[in-house]
């Protein structure tokens, strides 16, 4: 037989759409003014469970944009009422869903206003809204102030499911002014990402984590995460040895026209990263850059914690800078700006005490120690990295210990009892510290 039921005839309607029985009955109930249908009743009218009455016959035309007596015919062939035209030959446009039914057919002006209507409901059709917004961003700015003072996994968890969910909103609809501040979330989120990763000596999915963060900043088109997510690149490349890399991502990221404490930041990372390749001049150059750039800082940082650098961290890195380049006027220098380091994150509230800012600026004064002969100031120095937890190491702290403890076994030492001790204990710490244990199962695949 030829003839179409209805059934078949709202399941070819709302086919040649893309449209899912709930879109249908969503249609439906925004015409209607009321809850009134739900994805599972379209799907009885689809397998003709049930027959939908005249009622809902008008509605449902109207969702399709189709005459009423389309689907009139087509319940009289399901029903063996219908000797006439297939209902199936019927046109199927585009929807054009009308908003009322005074709409007079073949009018050019009521059709164009029919089409500005479902427009506007489309529009209305958002997954988010500003208050979700809002609560995003409160979250993301109470991850990134808590992680550098809370352990690691207490923020893992929490961090990737706030992610993953940005991803499900992005991939729906809303606002234009709402995705743009989505992707800046996702970008945040995805750079704390990275963070957790780096900390954990996944380099690798750290830069994957880094790359999806400027992503979302240039959706966002933010040039102050883009800015910080090439000072997450830059450390990526010095954890990983590679300094030229990391002192031109630097470089890049002071392309950026980003206000803040950013600038500040990426001479500090570019001045390390120098020291390191014996570009002495370069890194003097670029510590001199990140002064002026804390002095030129007016207002405060959009969000705290990772996402902006306290004076405290640029005394950090401009010791650790120090260090690398020599000598002993630098190495001086560089115990005055590891002890104000120390002295201002001790001063810090307690959210911004960063743990691990902290372990490298005692390690940094006890390599200074160190370089200027002193095996006593050493070990006091280190006494607050030894005592400490090792779950509450970076694997860049881990790499400190491991460098400091090869440099106590230079022949300078004379395999002395106190230097050999030292040593075995820094041995024991990293090793402590690496322990994989202390990694979440989603980060060892």
């Amino acid at each position: 037989m030829g003839e179409t039921g209805i059934g078949a005839l709202l399941v070819r309607l709302r086919t040649a759409r893309g449209w899912s029985q709930q879109r249908v009955a969503d249609e439906f109930n925004a015409l209607e003014g009321r809850s009134a249908k739900t994805g599972k009743e379209i799907g009885r009218y689809e397998r003709e469970a049930r027959v939908p009455v005249p009622y809902a016959r008008k509605y449902l035309a109207q969702v399709f944009g189709v005459d009423v007596a389309v689907l009139d015919r087509a319940v009289a062939v399901s029903k063996g009422q219908w000797d006439g035209a297939d209902p199936a030959e019927v046109e199927i446009v585009p929807s054009v869903l009308p908003s009322e039914d005074t709409l007079v057919r073949g009018d050019p002006l009521s059709e164009d206003a029919v089409r500005s209507a479902e427009f506007a409901r489309f529009i209305a059709q958002r997954n988010t809204d500003e208050f979700v917004v809002e609560q995003l961003e409160a979250d993301v700015g109470r991850l990134a102030r808590t992680y550098v003072s809370h352990p690691l996994m207490e923020q893992y968890v929490e961090i990737k499911r706030l992610r993953d969910g940005v991803f499900e909103l992005l991939r729906g609809r809303q606002h234009p002014r709402q995705t743009t501040d989505l992707y800046l979330s996702a970008s945040r989120l995805c750079g704390l990402s990275a963070h957790v990763c780096l900390d954990l000596g996944a380099y690798d999915s750290a830069a994957t984590h880094a790359r999806t963060a400027r992503a979302c900043a240039e959706a966002a088109g933010h040039e102050g995460m883009l800015a910080w997510v090439r000072s997450v690149e830059s450390l990526i490349a010095y954890w990983t040895g590679r300094y030229e890399q990391a002192a031109l991502l630097a470089q890049f990221g002071r392309r950026h026209r980003a206000s803040g404490s950013i600038g500040a930041r990426l001479a500090s990372l570019e001045a390390r990263a120098l020291a390191i390749v014996g570009d002495s001049a370069g890194a003097l150059a670029a510590l001199s850059d990140a002064e002026r750039s804390r002095e030129a800082i007016s207002g405060r940082d959009e969000v705290l914690g990772v996402f902006d650098f306290p004076a405290a961290k640029q005394f950090a890195y401009a010791g650790t800078t120090l260090l690398a380049v020599g000598g002993q006027e630098h190495v001086q220098r560089a115990i005055v700006s590891a002890e104000t380091a120390i002295r201002l994150y001790r001063g810090a509230d307690g959210d911004d005490q960063s743990v691990g800012d902290l372990f490298a600026a005692h390690l940094d004064l006890a390599s200074g120690h160190l370089l200027l002969g002193d095996l006593d100031g050493t070990e006091e120095m280190l006494g607050f990295v030894l005592q400490s937890s090792p779950e509450r190491m970076s694997a860049s702290i881990v790499c400190r210990l491991t460098v400091l403890g090869r440099e106590l076994d230079g022949p300078q030492y004379g395999g002395a009892a106190q230097a050999v001790n030292l040593r075995e204990r820094l041995q024991h710490t990293a090793v402590r510290a690496s322990l994989p244990a202390a990694h979440p199962p989603e980060l060892s695949t």
